[in-house]
């Protein structure tokens, strides 16, 4: 039987059928090619019939007699593009082998579920190409449904649809209209660019999963582990796109991975080795869209805490965006992280695992909800969604199921995209009990007077055990958020394991509170200059399990931390209602930019002061992008929604000659790497280290103080001298008697750019030095005041 193809618009009618022709019909629901090829059927041989397919008919052409009859006997078969099997059970996602693909997915209370197939083309139609039907008998085990696919993936996606109850009350919400992802999807694709709106202007236009190929494979040219000792880090929380979307910044790519590549040298000249990325898993970055009639723009959602997919890139992040189904983007990260390696810096990922972009109730059923919602989110026994995030859900986390699912994503991103470690946004959400919380289900077996409920804080979370123990992940940095939305404040308490560090909250109000001059301070300052042994040398922890922060993306930056004592949220179109009342800030005198001489002096050199004590704290310093040279962002302490120059490095800023703050921020890296005592594994003692007040060995911790000094014993160094003056008045510093020695001068935040910091090449530097002479010959310092210095011991060569 030759095929060949006709018109759909064919004339031909059914007509009655002969014997040969009946057994012809029979026989064709057995009729699947994909190709036009030559077939025999067992037809009599003296009949012979040619076949041709239209879109619509299977047109049979037979010749019986010397007559030959053209008749359309059925509508053609639907020719399929897969071989379909059972499938197996595990690994969940969609996995390459045995020249296929297996899907398997976790959902326990779905009646029915199919795989949706969905080609680029179809994807923008928001139609299926293929939908294959899961048979509960075949392709389910327990609760995971799976399938095994054999053919032509190429630019070809998935998605699946469950039904079920949908039944908010009882928290379900299976819909069987909606196209789904995989929370186990390697890559999720929709729009390829970042903030273009979708089909008909669609802020959620459909998504779907690439298929993973065999053949791709990315070149790590033999990329390690770096491991730094923690105690070593001095880490730059970094926001992708804001680091090279400005003009300024002259990248090929910019707001992209390949952008950030670019521009590695400016974080190794500023002494960084650890980069901690602001969330670079899938989001839509159009959640928020609306037109912002105070900017004259729309708002989007820049920072990105709102995840719809934990194993994918943020593919718009990336300049390749859905060219070949995502799998470039995913190189693209790759890349990055591998050239970032090359240059001894590290990458830490803001992941969070705290809640999803699907919200409350009204939002929208994209993956988790419609999967099975019930297992995903903490509900209450009548359907409501817990809101411990503050974002409308919170994540399930140490639901059984919820918990290997983080587990498993953590080990993808360090295995196969060997990134170094992680920063859990609201971390203590980790810690509290799942809405489906028993002893039975976490242990195995009843234990009396267990009475916890859903949301408890557990002093032995499961998923918090889990990942602290487990060998994949032996050795990446965690560090956690230890706050939530609900009121649960563990900073100094978060369970540790003894690897678990805490961005130190208690550091960063207390250092600003100090810094600017508040009373009662001192006592409390001296605590974080030791990596604050009052909060975590009680719990076995080391100083290094601090991150001692002044600023993050979330508040003022340091800039803007000097210049205003309120926050001026207006450009965010909520009437300057959101964000953080209490900054803890102070404006040098007055507010706003347009300042006096005198009072941009006084900004300057508070700037100064707050970075010297980042470098001098024990612990681990982390430093906010922009901060280096002084980015400003208008007083706006809540810049969650601007795509602009609000949240842009600018790079022309960084390079201009008056940018003198970046030079002093590289000196001062460059001076705690050198010496040895500021990076200790364990807490200062008096053997190593001594405090001072305006003499030596009397410190002054009365609650009127504002003056605090130390020595620090150092190998490398010999001794250092370190003081702050957060009086407004000046002081006469009597320093250390140190027989054959003689302090010398290195630093002096009151002293304008270069003689801020006495570097080797300045210029004049000895004259700079002799300046001093006169009060160092009878062990004195002047010191203005807001200020703050550095000295270092050498040989008196006078004596």
């Amino acid at each position: 039987m030759e095929l060949a193809r006709y018109s759909s618009c064919s004339p031909f009618a059914p007509s009655k059928l002969s014997p040969q022709r009946t057994q012809f019909l029979n026989l064709k629901t057995t009729f699947h090619t994909q190709t036009a090829t030559s077939l025999t059927f067992g037809v009599s041989a003296d009949v012979s019939r040619n076949c041709a397919r239209t879109d619509s008919l299977l047109i049979v052409r037979a010749r019986e007699g010397g007559a030959e009859v053209e008749t359309a006997v059925a509508e053609k078969p639907k020719v399929r593009r897969f071989q379909v099997f059972e499938g197996f059970p595990a690994p969940f996602g969609a996995t390459v082998r045995d020249g296929g693909v297996n899907f398997a997915i976790y959902s326990a209370n779905a009646v029915s579920a199919s795989l949706c197939l969905v080609s680029l083309s179809d994807l923008q139609k928001e139609s299926v190409t293929e939908q294959i039907p899961l048979d509960p008998l075949m392709n389910k085990t327990g609760d995971v449904w799976h399938v095994f696919l054999k053919g032509d993936f190429k630019d070809m996606l998935y998605g699946y649809k469950f039904d079920g109850k949908f039944s908010p009350e009882e928290g379900h919400y299976f819909d069987p209209s909606k196209i789904l992802l995989d929370p186990y999807a390697k890559a999720v694709i929709s729009r390829g660019e970042f903030g273009v709106l979708g089909p008909d202007d669609n802020c959620w236009p459909q998504m779907a999963c690439m298929v993973p190929n065999a053949e791709d494979e990315f070149d790590w040219q033999g990329d390690l582990p770096l491991r730094y000792p923690q105690s070593d880090l001095i880490v730059y929380e970094m926001h992708v796109r804001g680091f090279t979307r400005h003009e300024s910044s002259r990248t090929e790519a910019p707001g992209t991975y390949l952008g950030v590549v670019e521009k590695l040298d400016h974080l190794k000249e500023l002494g960084v080795n650890c980069i901690e990325l602001m969330p670079c898993h899938e989001f839509n970055e159009l959640e928020y869209h609306s037109y912002n009639s105070v900017l004259g723009d729309y708002k989007v959602n820049f920072w990105g805490y709102s995840t719809v997919n934990y194993f994918s890139p943020m593919i718009r992040y990336s300049s390749a965006g859905i060219r070949n189904c995502g799998s470039d983007a995913l190189n693209e990260f790759k890349l990055f992280v591998r050239e970032a390696h090359k240059r001894g810096i590290e990458v830490l990922m803001d992941v969070v695992f705290n809640h999803t972009t699907e919200g409350n109730e009204k939002g929208p059923i994209l993956s988790f909800r419609g999967v099975d919602n019930s297992v995903y989110y903490m509900v209450a026994p009548k359907g409501e969604f817990y809101n411990y995030s503050g974002c409308g859900n919170t994540f399930n986390c140490n639901h059984p199921v919820v918990r290997q699912f983080i587990l498993d994503c953590l080990r993808y991103w360090v295995t196969e995209m060997h990134v170094d470690g992680f920063r859990f946004d609201l971390a203590s959400i980790m810690t509290r009990g799942s809405s489906l919380w028993d002893s039975v289900n976490v242990y195995g077996n009843p234990i009396e007077g267990d009475l916890i409920t859903t949301g408890t804080p557990l002093s032995n979370p499961p998923l918090i055990d889990m990942i602290s123990n487990d060998p994949v992940l032996r050795g990446v940095k965690l560090i956690a958020e230890a706050w939530d939305a609900g009121g649960l404040y563990q900073v100094g308490t978060f369970p540790h394991w003894g690897i678990w560090s805490e961005w130190n909250g208690k550091y960063r109000d207390t250092v600003r509170q100090f810094i600017k001059g508040t009373d009662r301070f001192s006592g409390a300052f001296a605590e974080c200059l030791c990596g604050s042994p009052n909060i975590y040398q009680g719990g076995g922890r080391k100083p290094w399990n601090s991150i001692n922060l002044v600023c993050a993306h979330d508040g003022f930056t340091l800039a803007d931390l000097v210049t205003y004592n309120n926050k001026h949220n207006l450009a965010n179109g909520e009437d300057n209602n959101d964000g953080e009342t209490h900054n803890n800030s102070w404006n040098c005198g007055e507010e706003g930019e347009f300042a006096s001489i005198s009072v941009k002096k006084l900004r300057k050199r508070q700037m100064r002061n707050f970075f010297l004590c980042l470098m001098v704290s024990q612990g681990v310093p982390m430093i906010y992008m922009g901060d280096e040279y002084g980015h400003t962002k208008g007083g706006n302490n809540n810049t969650y929604c601007h795509d602009n120059y609000i949240n842009y490095f600018r790079w022309d800023k960084k390079e201009e000659a008056t940018s003198d703050f970046f030079r002093f921020c590289c000196l001062m890296t460059k001076f705690r790497r050198e010496c040895e005592s500021l990076g200790l594994n364990d807490f200062p003692t008096s053997e190593r280290l001594q405090w001072h007040g305006h003499t030596p060995g009397m410190p002054d911790w009365s609650e009127a103080s504002r003056f605090v000094a130390f020595t620090l014993i150092d190998s490398v160094k010999g001794e250092i001298y370190v003081a702050f003056n957060a009086s407004h008045l000046p002081v006469m510093v009597t320093l250390p008697e140190r027989p054959g020695y003689r302090w010398v001068p290195l630093v002096d935040t009151s002293k304008p750019a270069p003689y801020d910091f006495l570097s080797r090449d300045i210029p004049e530097r000895e004259i700079a030095i002799k300046q001093y002479a006169h009060f160092l010959d009878v062990n004195l310092y002047p010191m203005l005041s807001y200020s703050s210095i550095i000295l270092v011991l050498s040989p008196d060569e006078s004596s």
